[in-house]
């Protein structure tokens, strides 16, 4: 009985509201990419954001970000030792920085939701950490299939990050998505045994994630600034990626929506089987 309640309370989609999630994941993966094309040294974590939301807004869709919760931007923009929710201002990059970027995309009453990490400028440096926070995306979107649990996601996540030394953020979690910005279930980037119900989730076709590994170079550890009561840093101030996509799982295999180029099937994803 409470499998069966747990699988009752996440919600599978209609082909209908699965066509206008695809809309909303587009306008997430275009600006994403637009974002990314623009980060060089100089240009202000403000400018990027103001470059997103024109970009949300003119597809006739709205910022998720914007004004949930109170949050006063239309991105969360990441540097260095930042690991989500980083507040864009008048800061200017500078070469050798890890920059994330977090969006999301309200769009005919859905969300999508997407992330990426980059490096300013020519530089080695974080590399490592990005590759192995991209390449543990790849690896929990692969496990996003009908009649496994969710705990294979978390697992798998957990396993390829700290068998690279590195560290997965307890504290924050993947989630579902759709007419809200965030539904369940909680999707956990490490299994502990109990810690989580939706663990034993068994996935099923029409459910919709957003699968966003955070992966800190050192501790597990994270902080919340007093300041803004926003941002969250690595508490050791080592550096920390994050990657994230918002899939749809199918009949095969997950189906990814946060593309410029429109929805596609995992092994259609550029750098899929490159973890």
């Amino acid at each position: 009985m409470a499998q069966e309640v747990r699988e009752r309370r996440v919600a599978r989609r209609s082909a209908d509201e699965l066509e206008k999630l695809k809309v909303a994941g587009q306008i997430v993966g275009e600006t994403l990419d637009l974002v990314r094309a623009q980060i060089a040294p100089g240009v202000t974590t403000l400018e990027l954001d103001k470059l997103a939301e024109d970009h949300i807004r003119a597809r006739g869709a709205v910022p998720s970000f914007k004004g949930y919760r109170g949050y006063p931007a239309a991105t969360c923009i990441q540097i260095d030792d930042v690991v989500v929710h980083g507040i864009p201002d008048e800061t200017a990059l500078e070469v050798g920085q890890i920059v994330g970027v977090d969006l999301g995309a309200y769009c005919d009453g859905y969300h999508g939701d997407g992330a990426f990490t980059t490096v300013v400028g020519q530089s080695e440096k974080g590399q490592e950490l990005l590759a192995v926070t991209r390449g543990a995306l790849m690896i929990g979107l692969a496990e996003a299939r009908a009649g496994n649990r969710l705990k294979q996601i978390s697992q798998a996540v957990q396993e390829h990050v700290e068998s690279r030394g590195y560290n997965v953020v307890r504290q924050l979690t993947g989630h579902g998505i759709g007419q809200k910005m965030h539904e369940p279930p909680q999707i956990p980037n490490f299994y502990s045994r109990g810690e989580f119900e939706d663990y034993e989730l068994v996935l099923q076709p029409g459910m919709v994630l957003a699968i966003e590994p955070m992966v800190n170079a050192g501790t597990a550890q994270v902080q919340v600034d007093e300041e803004d009561g926003w941002t969250v840093r690595t508490a050791d101030g080592e550096l920390s990626a994050h990657f994230e996509h918002t899939v749809v799982i199918t009949d095969s295999e997950p189906l990814v929506l946060t593309l410029a180029e429109g929805a596609k099937l995992l092994s259609d994803v550029p750098g899929y089987g490159q973890a």
